[in-house]
């Protein structure tokens, strides 16, 4: 539970991995087809964790080809089988607060943020959030062996979890303030059921610091970059470059330009021997732009 980034709804195992690379081998597009074709099979058959194993797939190639048409067939194939699972579980008599209906709604919340239904991904993201407040103070004082420990921190940490989407779908339309105040509550859970050194707190940390940056908040954004950077070295954290990168770009906003580019460079030797091909280029095009606004300052 708790995935990152944002959860990303449609992540992928390694094992899933390994398959989609042989998937494009064999031909991108006829993998996307195969692979919707057996999601399809799978929902009618009602093996739904099978069929949004596969989803998962067929919506990382779609998005790597930039196939608009598997993309929407395959967002529509996602949202009736989380549907079905949501029908399924209220029919046997599952109540609308429990975990598993929040964890469905907010990947159908996740859903409408990808195809831009603003008003049904909101709604989404607010049952969710509001749904697991009221959950949570009404079950705070239960004695253990009513509320098991395990399971209380089960429903904080989905709770981050809703937050941390949220707050990734409000930076990307724009809505600064609202998507700080989401990742500074996603970040106080995740330190205090996690802890601090907990790759998850890294990544939320991160998040922070990136939108503090879009609102010009320069100096409060590098307290939180450097933090989660010294946090991603001492746990060997496997997203080191990408925390890296996000410093060196705020300490460029700082106009710390010979302390940006030795971090940009650290970012980049980290990305080439992890084989991270879309973080190389994303560090080599801000190097350039690094290097132009040296060359105004001037």
């Amino acid at each position: 539970m708790f995935l990152f980034p944002a959860f990303s709804l449609f992540s992928k195992s390694a094992e899933e991995e390994k398959e989609t690379k042989e998937g494009e081998s064999a031909g991108t597009e006829d993998t996307i087809i195969f692979l919707l074709k057996k999601a399809k099979l799978s929902i009618m058959k009602q093996e739904l964790e099978e069929a949004e194993r596969i989803l998962h797939q067929a919506i990382q190639l779609s998005h790597q080809s930039d196939n608009k048409k598997a993309i929407i067939y395959t967002y529509d194939l996602a949202e009736k089988l989380f549907k079905a699972a949501m029908s399924f579980l209220l029919a046997g008599d599952m109540k609308q607060d429990d975990n598993a209906i929040i964890e469905i709604s907010l990947k159908l919340a996740s859903i409408y943020a990808a195809q831009n239904q603003h008003k049904l991904a909101l709604a989404g993201y607010e049952f969710c959030i509001l749904t697991l407040d009221e959950k949570i103070a009404k079950y705070r004082d239960l004695p253990e062996d009513v509320l098991p420990a395990e399971e209380r921190a089960n429903t904080h940490l989905l709770l981050g979890l809703c937050l941390d989407s949220y707050g990734r779908y409000l930076l990307a339309n724009k809505q600064l303030s609202g998507a700080q105040r989401m990742y500074e509550r996603a970040l106080q859970i995740s330190k205090e059921v996690q802890g601090d050194t907990h790759p998850q707190t890294v990544v939320l940390m991160n998040d922070l610091a990136t939108v503090l940056d879009a609102q010009g908040l320069y100096d409060e954004a590098y307290t939180h970059v450097k933090r989660a950077s010294e946090l991603a070295k001492q746990t060997e954290h496997p997203e080191e470059h990408m925390v890296l990168n996000n410093l060196a770009g705020i300490l460029m906003h700082r106009e710390d330009f010979l302390q940006a580019k030795e971090v940009y460079r650290k970012a980049l030797k980290q990305a080439e021997l992890k084989g991270d091909t879309a973080s190389i280029k994303h560090i080599q095009e801000e190097l350039a732009e690094l290097a132009k606004r040296r060359k105004q300052s001037n």
